[in-house]
């Protein structure tokens, strides 16, 4: 298929929009599936994990490729709930472009604007699908006025709903001026009803001036009062959400089967294709000041990201890759450019969520799943060795709560990190590390839910039967002074001695994560050494030197040291280096840094003294209140993660359960020195327990 006939899209948005119905019903009136699948019957095709079925929710993004009007749409399904936020973040990485689903009740909701937010940062064009116009409260012009006014999403309608709540029967499209409606899910072209027709012209003359802001053609005829044809209005429509200048809106209610094809016509309309995104720009190692770029076309050298791994029980580790430019043949081998290693591809296959087609080559611009791949994970860059491309890779979130796991018999214990290991490849933003002082192995990710469905998953998949231990917050270390210090390591054996001797200076590096600087001149340090140096760094950024909790943002600069001609040897000054951290560390002040969230509260107006107050006693910040719902606000705030365990319970009751409520990770913070205290005896305690 022409590559302009290509579609990559994802449907994103927040928890309960109804990101997966809206997937489902793309599906079946592909044809890609014969039957409806529903989330809350756990039946959804993209919802395929036991975890997802049962909780009714999307975990993992699931890729799936399907046919409309001569077209191929590749589309990922992503989460909405927050812990699964590198789902979506991965995803926005090699997409071409979105499906913003909303729901015509709850509007614009905390993850909308994290979604919107992920979107923005790789410049993914999208519109937004005002979905369940069938509910109770659904308000489309209400909503669009939220993403104007909260996203600066530039929004304008394409569609108005006909009929409201449960008497939702089409959408009127605002291009052609026709009702469409759906009886028995079936697309039945009429006439405008005559009580919208005023309505809708006044919509239609607003698309027409937002158009003419862009485009020439159809500015001119606004200004001389004369209708521009279906086919300028597509073209110039095309032309903006290309170039993100503005977000058609679309209506409609996918579980009772209103709007969805007009949503694919839409897609294969207007969203861009391969071609339309361009060259991806990348860097060659051999030459790594200038950028370099590859074109969506077969003549050019191969080039492609690995943005997901899935351990399949059949067929082994499915590396998901988006191509960009040249063609990938199964059988050849390729080059990560990442690693410097290379790799053999056994096989290529085309995803159906469960199912698997497997197809010879792939061309430029596709998703496809890679089987035989060994050391390639997420974020990284394939190509060929003779012309070596690293592309930008996915930005990785920080875990923000732990938790000790643990299995009854010694037996298991490998077999869980082996385990662990695999769910940690498939999701970096799940981390794993091992406390040496107790053995105990410690499970880190973005949410309670997000450690519960990966200690469910060692039970399904694994067959091992964890024992966990209560939450807590993931703290960070760091050091808000610099400090300078030498460390001499010696040590005389019966045979061979150890001897290494470092300078090095430690420094606050704010925002910034680790840096490692060697300015050893003169050879006082020999060069062979300097790599066991900047190693037994990390081992204490990995272990912690206050209570076992990584350690950032840090500058570290080694100066100068002395070395001995028989007695020194790596580990001497991996040793030296891991001791003269810790020391400097301890010397720097160091402070523990919390996890703050972003809170966002949906409350009647009665509530909100209640709510507020409570957040204060909570530590939290109020940073914005707005209007949701005619006698509601949104209370926009933040509070320390260690201060929200339990908060859904006070909420409901606050509230007589008429408040919701939905929180994500903003940023780290200083933890206050009376706390940190309190924090560290508690850290030291649990340490010694063990």
């Amino acid at each position: 298929m022409s590559i302009n006939r290509v579609r990559n899209i994802g449907i994103a948005a927040h928890i309960d929009a109804g990101k997966t119905t809206c997937t489902e019903r793309i599906l079946f009136y592909t044809g890609t599936t014969r039957k409806m699948g529903e989330t809350h019957d756990g039946a959804a095709t993209m919802d395929f994990m036991k975890q997802e079925q049962e909780r009714g929710i999307t975990i993992a993004s699931a890729a799936i490729s399907a046919q409309w009007k001569d077209h191929s749409i590749n589309i990922i399904d992503t989460p909405g709930h927050v812990d699964f936020t590198i789902e979506v973040e991965r995803s926005m990485r090699v997409l071409d472009s979105i499906v913003a689903v909303f729901c015509g009740v709850g509007g614009v909701e905390a993850q909308s604007e994290t979604v919107w937010g992920q979107a923005d940062r790789y410049k993914v064009p999208r519109f937004a699908f005002i979905n369940k116009m069938d509910r109770q409260g659904a308000d489309f012009p209400d909503v669009v006025r939220q993403l104007d006014e909260v996203l600066e999403a530039n929004p304008v309608a394409y569609q108005l709903p006909i009929g409201a709540e449960e008497n939702l029967s089409g959408v009127i499209d605002l291009v052609t001026m026709k009702a469409i409606l759906f009886p028995n899910g079936n697309e039945q072209i009429a006439d405008i009803p005559a009580d919208m027709l005023e309505m809708a012209q006044e919509y239609h003359n607003a698309l027409i001036e937002k158009l003419g802001e862009f485009d020439d053609e159809i500015a001119e005829c606004y200004l001389e009062e004369k209708e521009p044809s279906i086919d300028a209005i597509r073209r110039a429509t095309r032309d903006c959400v290309v170039r993100n200048l503005l977000t058609p809106c679309f209506c409609g209610s996918a579980y009772r089967n209103i709007g969805v094809q007009p949503l694919l016509d839409a897609i294969v309309e207007y969203m861009p294709s391969p071609l339309d995104k361009g060259p991806v720009v990348g860097i060659n190692e051999e030459n790594p000041d200038k950028q370099h770029v590859r074109y969506p076309d077969k003549n050019e050298p191969f080039c492609g990201l690995a943005f997901k791994i899935i351990n399949d029980p059949y067929v082994g580790q499915q590396t998901f890759l988006r191509t960009y430019s040249g063609v990938l043949k199964a059988g050849e081998q390729v080059y990560n450019a990442t690693t410097g290693k290379r790799e053999r591809i056994s096989r290529i296959l085309r995803i159906k969520a469960k199912d698997r087609i497997e197809i010879p080559e792939v061309g430029p611009g596709d998703i496809v799943a890679l089987i035989g791949l060994k050391d390639t994970f997420t974020g990284h860059t394939l190509c060929t060795r003779e012309n070596p491309l690293l592309l930008e890779s996915v930005v990785i979130p920080e875990p923000v709560i732990s938790v000790a796991v643990n299995v009854d018999s010694r037996k298991e214990v490998e077999k869980m990190h082996q385990a662990l290991r695999k769910l940690s490849l498939e999701d970096p933003s799940f981390t794993v590390r091992t406390v040496e002082r107790t053995n105990e192995t410690i499970i880190a990710g973005m949410g309670e839910l997000h450690l519960e469905v990966i200690v469910d998953r060692l039970k399904t998949e694994f067959g091992l039967q964890a024992t966990v231990g209560k939450p807590t917050v993931e703290y960070k270390e760091t050091i808000t002074q610099e400090f300078r210090h030498s460390v001499r390591h010696v040590k005389q054996t019966g045979g061979k001695g150890q001897y290494a001797h470092v300078i090095m200076r430690l420094e606050p590096n704010p925002g910034q994560g680790f840096e490692f600087v060697n300015a050893v001149v003169g050879g006082t340090i020999p060069a062979e050494y300097i790599p066991a140096c900047r190693k037994g760094v990390e081992d204490m950024l990995e272990t912690g030197v206050l209570a076992d909790y990584n350690v950032v943002d840090v500058k570290v600069t080694l100066i100068e040291g002395s070395f001995h001609a028989v007695d020194s040897s790596e580990m001497a000054f991996r040793i030296c280096s891991r001791q003269c951290f810790k020391e400097a560390f301890l010397k720097a002040r160091p402070q523990l840094l919390e996890p703050i969230m972003k809170v966002d509260i949906a409350t009647p107006d009665d509530y909100i003294g209640d709510l507020v107050g409570d957040l204060s006693r909570r530590r939290g910040k109020v940073h914005n209140m707005r209007r949701y719902r005619k006698g509601s606000q949104k209370i926009e705030a933040e509070a320390p993660l260690m201060e929200l365990f339990g908060y859904a319970t006070t909420v409901r009751s606050l509230s007589s359960g008429r408040a919701s409520y939905s929180m994500e990770m903003n940023d780290f913070q200083p933890l206050p020195e009376a706390m940190m205290t309190a924090v560290l005896e508690e850290a030291r305690k649990r340490m010694a327990e063990d």
